[in-house]
């Protein structure tokens, strides 16, 4: 973790928003299934989403190295610009994903947690307007911007959920 931080801000154009982002959403399924373990016994969601939180952190991390080798391969290679359109697309969509998972868990989990998740909610938001962003800057215009945005103000909406006293 400390060459990835340290890598950031070198002047080199990898890893950056992408990786990144990559890296905020991991987080927040990490904060999200971490909260969710301590939901009250008798929640029957509980182990459903933990495993879920758990299965968006795994399908997360590998892309924040993904999206770095992509954007290396671009440069060498503007032509291959699928990946750097297809990687933040990926995830917005396992943002958007994890953002209305923590929301979950902030409004029926362990209320002890409920700031917790409600980070999960924030970062997972962030992370989907990063890659919604990084979307439409790679393919204006295209298919997948459009989509991506859709995803972004989902994630986003479910993040200012909890800001709202009730959390509900």
């Amino acid at each position: 973790m400390h060459d990835f931080l340290e890598a950031v801000p070198a002047r080199t154009p990898a890893p950056g928003g992408g990786a990144v982002a990559a890296i905020a959403l991991s987080l927040a399924c990490g904060l999200t299934a971490m909260a969710a373990r301590f939901a009250p016994d008798d929640w029957e969601r509980r182990s459903e989403v933990v495993a879920r939180a758990e299965e968006l952190r795994a399908a997360a991390q590998p892309l924040a190295d993904a999206d770095a080798a992509a954007y290396a391969e671009y440069l060498r290679d503007p032509a291959a610009s699928d990946a750097i359109v297809a990687i933040p697309f990926e995830l917005a969509r396992l943002a958007a994903e994890t953002a209305e998972l923590a929301a979950l868990v902030a409004a029926d989990g362990n209320p002890n947690l409920r700031g917790d998740a409600a980070a999960g909610a924030d970062l997972a938001a962030a992370a989907a307007t990063i890659a919604a962003r990084l979307v439409a800057i790679n393919e204006p215009g295209g298919p997948r911007a459009a989509a991506a945005a859709r995803l972004a103000d989902a994630a986003a909406e479910h993040a200012r959920r909890m800001a709202a006293p009730d959390v509900s």
